[in-house]
């Protein structure tokens, strides 16, 4: 089915892809480039405390922000008192807070939804089933858009490019770019173009100015689109409650702390999920959306039985069970390990989100023994694997972790099952032995090895066992030596 609009069409055609495809930023925070970031459908980002990983993430949600935000000209939203990040000022989000340096960053996704074209003067057609974005932000007296480009892609090939650029002379007039396509003016004078629309829009003028600009306005939509499927869980969850209340309104998320879990696992208690056997290949078994939940905190061990009840019939008060394993009697949940608390809107969020969505979580793991680390690495596979009436949900996982046995679990699975696990992860290392620092692909083979294992990723294991074998040898000694001196006496 197409839908026709003034020289333009969009085919409905479903993809199963990751969304975002590549990511590189650059003069940034601590980044002064991050190198291209191929993204797979669970993307992670290891590394030391303040050595940058958060920053890729904090980037993410300020632009997401700035999409959202109600000031068409602010270029960023840096964010403000309820945001999900806060950064500051231009100088203070900078790398090394020089305000010389111009923030660049480019990105790719693919498209649920194939995009076609067809020019209206030409006759031309073009279409694609992925977009790449790059801008360029810098500072002179106030934060300016120095230059935008969209370039459509048909598999690896570059179907079209349209752009804006700003005109030098220390004005803030605009010119448009493109290549393959052609734009043609309209008769009448001429007029200044205006500046852009946030950091990516075509303004009004460019549809007005040209007979044939209208497909810019998609490429707008499409690109809100894109940050509107981003979905935020920060490191610091809320604690646990006695009482929830819940007007019957479905939240659009979890929330970034998870302020809304038990709202959403109630708004979508009439769902169902399908989840994949663990090849990919057998049927998936259909669960409602609470058995779901309850199913995967069981498979991490941490409890045996979830509930969520109304106190009393016509009331908005609501109160949550949890039956831990070797007991018989329900309790609160603030009455139990402050982990399944923490972990519970990471695994609400994760099987809430509508399809086609891109989840960013901080620390999934935080409060979580190693068993139950390891195991939640297998909920994210079931994540992604994910259906719902039949379809994939095509989820993405953008995840900041300190976990070993998160990455040891998924290395395995990788090892067992190489096809099926085939392109599903990519895992980066910041690594800051470097000046500048440098993001560092981790490459993990077939058998689930990681080929350029960094020096000391998780501390020095093997040098803290050699230090381990030196201090009790040493005390072996020291004892026998007592022993010695005791019986000479």
């Amino acid at each position: 089915m197409a839908i026709c609009r003034r020289g333009w069409a969009v085919c409905t055609k479903n993809k199963t892809n990751p969304m975002l495809k590549k990511l590189r930023i650059q003069n940034f925070k601590g980044w002064k480039d991050t190198g291209e970031i191929t993204m797979a459908p669970i993307t992670l980002f290891f590394g030391a405390n303040s050595s940058g990983k958060s920053s890729i993430g904090q980037f993410l949600m300020m632009l997401k922000q700035t999409v959202e935000s109600q000031d068409r000209k602010a270029v960023f939203y840096p964010g403000g008192k309820n945001s999900a990040v806060q950064l500051g000022s231009y100088k203070e989000m900078v790398f090394q807070r020089n305000q010389t340096n111009k923030i660049s960053f480019d990105y790719s996704w693919s498209l649920p939804e194939q995009i076609e074209i067809k020019d209206p003067v030409s006759k031309d057609e073009f279409s694609g089933d992925s977009i790449s974005f790059c801008a360029r932000v810098g500072f002179e007296n106030t934060l300016a858009l120095n230059s935008l480009k969209y370039e459509l892609f048909k598999g690896d090939q570059s179907v079209l490019s349209i752009g804006m650029e700003r005109k030098p002379g220390g004005n803030r007039e605009y010119k448009v770019e493109a290549d393959k396509y052609f734009p043609v003016r309209n008769q009448g004078r001429a007029w200044p173009l205006g500046a852009p629309v946030r950091f990516y829009g075509f303004p009004d003028e460019v549809r007005a100015y040209y007979k044939n600009a209208d497909f810019v306005q998609e490429l707008n939509l499409r690109h809100e689109k894109l940050f509107r499927s981003l979905y935020y869980l920060g490191p610091l969850r809320t604690k646990a409650e006695r009482l929830y209340s819940w007007t019957g309104i479905e939240p659009e998320s979890v929330g970034y702390s998870g302020e809304n879990t038990i709202s959403a696992i109630l708004a979508a208690r009439n769902r169902k999920i399908g989840l994949c056997k663990p090849d990919g290949k057998r049927a998936s078994i259909e669960k409602s959306f609470q058995e779901v939940i309850a199913l995967k905190l069981k498979e991490m061990g941490l409890i045996e039985e979830f509930k969520v009840n109304p106190i009393g019939e016509q009331r908005q008060e609501y109160e949550v069970k949890v039956r831990t394993k070797g007991s018989s009697d329900w309790v609160d949940l603030p009455d139990v390990g402050f982990g399944i608390s923490q972990v519970l809107p990471v695994l609400v969020q994760c099987f809430f989100a509508p399809k086609n969505s891109i989840i960013l979580m901080e620390q999934p793991e935080i409060h979580l023994h190693p068993l139950a680390q390891s195991a939640l690495a297998d909920v994210m596979i079931d994540v992604i694997n994910s259906k719902v009436n039949g379809k994939h949900r095509n989820i993405q996982l953008v995840i900041e972790t300190h976990s070993e046995h998160f990455l040891r679990r998924l290395q395995l699975r990788i090892a067992q099952r190489p096809e099926a696990m085939k392109g599903k992860v990519a895992a980066y290392f910041a690594n800051v032995s470097k000046t500048p620092a440098t993001l560092d692909s981790l490459e993990i083979d077939i058998y689930g090895n990681i080929r350029n294992w960094p020096e000391n990723f998780f501390g020095d294991e093997m040098a803290d066992i050699i230090e381990q074998s030196k201090a009790a040898l040493k005390t072996q000694k020291k004892l026998m030596k007592n022993k010695t001196s005791e019986v000479c006496q």
